[in-house]
């Protein structure tokens, strides 16, 4: 991929950010924020900021479509695009119930999907001022220094990981609880968007997701391959964004991903 797009995708991200995003955080109203799905909240900050970056996607690479985060939950059908040669996938604002309760833990993700493979993908942290690139086969970096996830603990008792349970059936709940005592810690993910940036950069040695929507972790699955870490489904497939299943676990490496998989999934 010529490095001239990879930087005019991160410059297109920033501008989203600086102009729809960040004057907005902690500024929000009432009327600005509403329901778009049972549990799910969009904001105007999201919308505003999905529009300015899929024209510039549009503008730089015209025959790739542009399948948005707010666009699909209006038209659903778009997700079939992924299923093409190529479409780019947008999180405008990963993290919104953080961003809305004025924290910072939220991003603003870019990936690009080719043959069904996530080939390229975009982290932008505003608030820490940090853009994470990864590119299939040719690594990861945070503001241009490359990435390489170090080793994980080798005691469990040391290890360190975030579990989203929101979602987590009663049994597999009932796991993770029971088992979580046996780590150094396990806390409830933060967003995507934070902590796939976590895990790479040593501040988490696992991350157990259940659902797996393609905007929010084809950037995330891509960062932490390319960094040296493992991300699989847990029946041990890869992921890929266009196919529909639950359960996701990506770790340092091969080995803490089996740990964690006995410890905090149901046998």
């Amino acid at each position: 991929m010529p490095s001239d797009l990879i930087e005019r995708v991160g410059e297109v991200m920033r501008e989203a950010s600086a102009t729809e995003i960040e004057p907005r955080w902690n500024q929000l109203r009432a009327g600005d924020i509403r329901s778009k799905s049972a549990g799910e909240l969009v904001t105007v900050a999201d919308e505003a900021a999905e529009r300015v970056i899929s024209t510039g996607l549009r503008a730089l690479t015209p025959l790739i479509p542009v399948v948005g985060e707010e666009a699909c939950a209006a038209n659903p059908g778009l997700l079939a695009q992924l299923t093409g040669d190529s479409a780019w996938l947008v999180d405008p604002v990963d993290g919104t119930s953080n961003f809305i309760d004025g924290g910072t833990d939220w991003s603003v993700m870019v990936a690009l999907v080719r043959d069904g493979e996530t080939c390229l993908s975009w982290i932008w942290r505003p608030l820490a001022d940090r853009m994470y690139v990864a590119e299939l086969g040719a690594g990861a970096e945070c503001n241009g220094t490359p990435i390489q996830r170090g080793p994980a603990p080798a005691e469990e008792a040391q290890l360190r990981g975030a579990v989203f349970t929101r979602f987590f059936d009663r049994e597999r709940a009932a796991t993770i609880a029971s088992n979580s005592s046996r780590f150094g810690s396990v806390v409830e993910g933060s967003c995507a968007g934070f902590d796939y940036p976590a895990l790479v950069e040593g501040g988490r040695d696992f991350l157990l997701f259940w659902r797996s929507l393609p905007w929010d972790h084809a950037p995330g699955t891509l960062l932490v391959h390319e960094s040296g870490g493992f991300s699989r489904r847990l029946d041990g497939a890869p992921y890929r964004p266009a196919e529909e299943s639950f359960g996701l676990l990506s770790a340092a490496d091969e080995e803490t991903w089996h740990r964690a998989k006995g410890l905090l999934t149901p046998t």
